[in-house]
């Protein structure tokens, strides 16, 4: 995170985005609410749900907070992660209720399309959008980035990285990682999908990770120890 190092495979692609865009309605929330949520409060407990149980009635909830429908509150997020450049993302409605700064001599991360799924009309995202909103998120904890410039304050963010690193599924990311780490994450998936993107916290440092993965036949876990044998390939690379 602090040097700009990074790699990257087919980060440009557009994948199903499933509930890894409920970061973004996060985000678009905070934007446009005065301070962090009190504990306790509806919009606490809304996106304490949607972020940490991944309950789809709370994303709902809160696109129609943030615009009055949900068709309106899609249209806010998709407004709040293009400001971002964030360009290969789209919220699409809502969902089905639930059963840095660049240093000079850093390689720039490659960035583009090698295969891309076909899929119907509905929500979508890449592993690059994700990594650059999960990037947005960290920098602004600290007063950093685009984020605070569209009203997301430093403890806003910060309530953010709380609630994210309070998500228990660590059968993806973090699967692998040993020692003193901390993940704060966002995974989705569906019949099709399985995907996992957040942020790798150490000691020493932190990076972000993002691994998306579609097969029209349906995915098991071999998806999950791809995303895991990526997290254990950062944290060696870069810590």
């Amino acid at each position: 995170m602090r040097t700009g190092r990074g790699a990257a495979w087919n980060a440009a692609a557009r994948f199903p985005a499933a509930s890894t865009l409920k970061l973004a309605i996060a985000v678009a929330v905070l934007g446009r609410h005065d301070g962090k949520p009190s504990a306790g409060s509806r919009l606490h407990l809304l996106l304490r749900r949607m972020l940490v149980e991944s309950h789809n009635e709370s994303a709902n909830d809160l696109e129609v907070w943030l615009g009055g429908s949900t068709g309106a509150g899609s249209g806010i997020v998709n407004e709040t992660m293009w400001k971002l450049g964030l360009t290969d993302s789209l919220m699409y409605g809502g969902y089905l209720p639930s059963p840095f700064r660049k240093l000079a001599g850093v390689t720039p991360i490659p960035i583009r399309v090698e295969g891309q799924p076909s899929f119907g009309q509905g929500k979508y995202t890449s592993a690059a959008d994700l990594a650059r909103l999960f990037q947005a998120v960290f920098l602004a904890a600290g007063g950093k980035g685009p984020l605070p410039q569209l009203g997301v304050s430093p403890s806003e963010a910060r309530h953010l990285l709380w609630l994210l690193a309070a998500v228990g599924d660590r059968g993806k990311l973090g699967r692998s990682l040993v020692g003193p780490v901390t993940l704060l994450h966002k995974g989705g998936w569906l019949a099709t999908s399985r995907h996992d993107a957040g942020l790798v916290l150490w000691p020493g440092g932190a990076f972000v990770a993002a691994v998306m993965t579609w097969s029209p036949g349906g995915l098991g876990s071999s998806a999950d120890v791809l995303a895991g044998e990526i997290a254990a390939l950062g944290r060696r690379r870069f810590g």
